[in-house]
């Protein structure tokens, strides 16, 4: 399984944290139908989205590493350890090594870390943002700025204000009082390789992020996609989208942007290997994953 991409003077690793069968498809798409899903069950079994055995949706939990000439860059942190989540027991409390060893095997550590980029911030994106220390969420990466949208942090600030909300408490805030998050406008540049580009819908201000300099070569889609069965179907929007329909219009602007255009996809849960390419499917699109 191919896990490492070299393109132009890049490097794209994905560090993996789990990749199971985790959803009733149904209950993760609401306005998916029965009959839709038989028709599309046998090749989504086929590309792994779906088990086969238990019928659920099959996502892979993982992190995107960037190497660019000049920084070391993290897109998103899953779930991480010690996290208090019992309305999600298989995320409740984990104690696994398996983050923690898959980063150290692409030859980086915490340290090496220059910028974490949140492309949302929902429970499987900023749990490594922190670390159980002496009883206090401390900052994982040391040396790094964290990259939040700034109407995305105010949103979700403002919503655990009115009802607390432990992933905000144990994941964010920390980075705010150790002075090390940075809040953005979603349509900047990082650098001359690194882009943010809004997609909102699944939340506020969510943002992929383009990678390349002088032409974008990747895209780190974050959540505007969850699953290959929203290709074929881009207003098909999951139940945690915070505007369904702004979300719906967000896939099918980003899959016409995208659609056989060279560039690699690196998704945030498609099954591995995860990237590859978005073509045309009748009126909507196919994911082409990489192959080796």
């Amino acid at each position: 399984m191919k896990t490492s991409f070299a393109l132009g003077d890049l490097e794209i690793h994905r560090v993996i944290e789990e990749e199971r069968p985790l959803f009733d498809p149904l209950e993760f798409f609401p306005s998916l139908s029965k009959e839709t899903l038989a028709e599309n069950r046998p090749w989504l079994e086929q590309m792994g989205a779906i088990d086969a055995a238990s019928g659920m949706l099959r996502l892979c939990i993982q992190s995107y590493l960037v190497k660019t000439p000049h920084h070391t860059i993290l897109v998103d942190t899953c779930v991480g350890n010690h996290k208090n989540r019992p309305s999600r027991p298989f995320w409740h409390q984990k104690t696994s090594d398996v983050w923690e060893r898959n980063l150290a095997a692409t030859g980086f550590s915490v340290t090496d870390i220059d910028f974490v980029m949140c492309t949302h911030l929902h429970v499987d994106h900023v749990g490594w943002n922190t670390r159980l220390e002496n009883g206090r969420w401390v900052p994982t990466f040391p040396n790094a700025k964290y990259i939040f949208g700034a109407k995305e942090y105010a949103y979700w600030e403002a919503e655990n204000r009115k009802t607390p909300n432990e992933v905000i408490q144990d994941s964010v805030l920390p980075i705010i009082a150790a002075g090390q998050a940075e809040l953005v406008k979603t349509d900047s540049a990082l650098n001359d390789h690194v882009r943010l580009t809004p997609t909102p819908g699944h939340t506020p201000d969510h943002y992929a992020v383009e990678l390349g300099k002088d032409t974008t070569l990747a895209v780190l889609t974050g959540d505007l996609i969850h699953s290959p069965i929203q290709a074929r179907y881009p207003e098909l929007s999951m139940r945690a989208d915070t505007d369904q329909a702004a979300s719906a219009v967000t896939r099918r602007k980003f899959l016409e942007c995208h659609c056989d255009s060279g560039r690699l996809m690196c998704t945030g849960h498609f099954p591995s290997p995860s990237t590859g390419h978005f073509t045309r499917w009748g009126e909507g699109f196919r994911f082409m994953p990489t192959s080796g």
